[in-house]
């Protein structure tokens, strides 16, 4: 690629972290580490690396010793790996021959990349990357990476974060008044109907902010990236997805959802076309703590991970919203890796092995015994298998302390469960 072309991007792109007002995130950062952000589009991960550079500034880092690079504008469509040392000499050349502190935006979109950031870390550039691809998280990647950078995954925000953006840093833990309390429940309701990506916070049509991300993930990220001609199967794949929100679903279900509605989709296609969604961040998985390891494989949970998108494809949507939410914060807690549901003679929606903790969620149990009664038996049988679990009841909006069975249950709304600090 023609390397004036290039200085003349790179130019434009300057203003995109000089001009972009900050977005203040609960993600502590330490001097002199390589960064990999890596999640959900729109989620955030651009404004790491505005922060870092702001940082930089204010240490007196000069702008022209920053090198900044996003590799999503349409300019750098053709920037192969080869054209990346163009581009670090477009750097050397503008701090003068010093050493420029390195910047890549969603360096995913270029094929090879991982080998030209590995030798800049073994030359000891300071270079922080984005991407969302889940694949960057791959063992072969991380192989290739060596060690040499500290993998931040960026969520869209956190009910704690999003109260800030709001300029609602007030306790809300404490004794609250009628109208704090009316005030909560509203900004708590619009935090799970809408979402929590950053910059939708300051947007009054909500909504249609949603389905531009939405469809930018699925045609771009999934469709378009992954060479996908059938595209019905691919939405009923989703939508089906969408609805089973809760509850596990296997590959071989699907296949035959599919089927029946006349597709002729074979189970290894089905199966690379989740597997496309969990690369774009789109959905992510847990699996079943007390299952067989196949089953563990076959047969998980999947969640989305914003609860807006999954609210755009899922008419009633609240219940399912309610569990997304929980499965979001314990992701954001606890790693993935971490997270399980327990199904086992008893069904569990989330067990936490290193806490212990055992959630159930139920939108309402105050004024629904058989709810109720339901939630409750089920830590009863839990205690056969794991006797000293925490026992914990995620509501909606009602709170108590519950004895049944000689355990302990606490029910909290879940408002409440998102602002209380991880133990």
């Amino acid at each position: 690629m023609n390397r004036e072309y290039l200085k003349h991007v790179i130019a434009d792109q300057k203003e995109m972290y000089l001009n972009n007002p900050m977005i203040t995130r609960d993600i502590e950062l330490e001097k002199n580490i390589n960064y990999c952000f890596v999640g959900i589009r729109r989620s955030g991960k651009s404004y790491m690396i505005f922060r870092i550079v702001r940082d930089l500034e204010a240490e007196g880092v000069p702008e022209n010793e920053i090198l900044y690079v996003n590799f999503e504008d349409e300019r750098l469509l053709e920037v192969t790996a080869e054209d990346l040392d163009i581009l670090l000499g477009i750097g050397l050349e503008m701090a003068a021959g010093k050493k420029p502190y390195i910047f890549l935006d969603e360096i995913q979109n270029v094929s090879g990349w991982e080998n030209f950031v590995r030798r800049l870390a073994d030359m000891k550039y300071k270079v922080s990357i984005t991407g969302s691809n889940s694949r960057m998280l791959s063992r072969e990647i991380a192989s290739t990476l060596g060690g040499r950078f500290m993998i931040v995954q960026v969520f869209p925000y956190s009910f704690k974060e999003y109260l800030h953006a709001l300029g609602k840093d007030k306790d809300y833990l404490s004794v609250l008044t009628t109208s704090e309390s009316a005030e909560i429940n509203r900004i708590y309701e619009q935090y799970v109907d809408y979402g929590a990506f950053p910059e939708l916070v300051d947007i009054r049509n909500k909504r249609v902010y949603l389905n531009s991300i939405y469809q930018t993930i699925y045609i771009g990220d999934i469709l378009a990236r992954n060479n996908i001609t059938n595209d019905f199967a691919l939405r009923m794949i989703l939508k089906k997805i969408a609805e089973s929100v809760r509850r596990p679903i296997s590959f071989s279900r699907l296949t035959n959802i599919l089927n029946s509605a006349g597709t002729g989709i074979g189970k290894q296609t089905v199966i690379n076309y989740v597997g496309y969604m969990v690369d774009a961040y789109l959905l992510f998985s847990i699996q079943n703590y007390a299952g067989k390891l196949l089953d563990r494989e076959t047969s998980p949970k999947y969640y989305f991970m914003d609860t807006g998108l999954l609210g755009l494809l899922v008419m009633d949507s609240k219940t399912a919203q309610l569990e997304n939410l929980i499965a979001i914060e314990l992701l954001r807690r606890y790693g993935v890796e971490n997270v399980f549901y327990f199904e086992r003679n008893v069904e569990i929606d989330f067990y936490v092995p290193e806490a212990k903790l055992a959630i159930q969620v139920s939108y309402s149990i105050l004024g629904d015994t058989a709810t109720k009664e339901r939630e409750l038996n089920a830590f009863r049988k839990l205690r056969n298998f794991i006797p000293d679990a925490e026992c914990l009841l995620i509501t909606n909006s009602e709170e108590a302390d519950i004895e049944y069975s000689g355990i302990h249950v606490s029910a909290i709304p879940a408002w409440k469960w998102l602002l209380k600090p991880t133990a």
